[in-house]
């Protein structure tokens, strides 16, 4: 039987082409490397808000048939008691999710490896409120390629994903899904 896992972005329009790769990988590295990863684009989401209110009411019909769901919010929106309430909530109906508040948004994970290129210190860089405009658009310049879909983040991400020991200490909270994640495949009736 396959295990299916729905991930869930603010915003799959240029997220996905990033958090496939990594679920894949981080997947593989828990020992489930034959996965069947769905990054969900109906309905296309769009905001914080928007994916909370598909996630309570939209998304359990929808699908609740897969087996974990992965819930990606930039972190300026997602606390970590809210992103635990969130899956204490899924959890009471019977949905396994886990939440994964990306610092400050999704695309650093596509940067950790270009990190000695970025002029502030990395730290600091995580923090910057406009990290995806002082960031990662030069990065994704320099390093992507916009002929292909999502101008090359699939390129930044599979360069990350080489490293998955140096992405887990750049991207703490890839790390801590991770050991989730497994902790989640050794006991799954405890649910997220």
């Amino acid at each position: 039987m396959s295990f299916r896992v729905l991930v869930i972005p603010e915003d799959p329009t240029n997220n996905g082409y990033i958090l496939r790769p990594l679920v894949q990988a981080i997947l593989a590295d828990a020992g489930r490397s034959a996965a069947r990863v769905h990054v969900l684009t109906n309905p296309r989401l769009r905001g914080y808000d928007e994916a909370l209110r598909a996630i309570r009411d939209d998304l359990p019909r929808r699908y609740g048939h897969f087996d974990l769901w992965l819930f990606f919010p930039d972190a300026d929106r997602a606390s970590e008691d809210s992103a635990a309430a969130l899956e204490r909530e899924l959890g009471a109906r019977r949905l396994a999710l886990l939440c994964c508040p990306a610092q400050p948004e999704v695309e650093v994970f596509a940067c950790a490896p270009f990190r000695r290129e970025i002029r502030q210190n990395w730290e600091a860089a995580r923090r910057d409120p406009r990290f995806k405009q002082e960031v990662f658009e030069p990065l994704l310049r320099a390093h992507g390629d916009e002929r292909r879909p999502g101008g090359g983040r699939d390129l930044m991400i599979e360069r990350a994903i080489r490293n998955l020991p140096l992405l887990f200490q750049m991207c703490p909270e890839l790390k801590d899904l991770r050991e989730r994640i497994e902790q989640f495949l050794n006991h799954p009736e405890a649910g997220g």
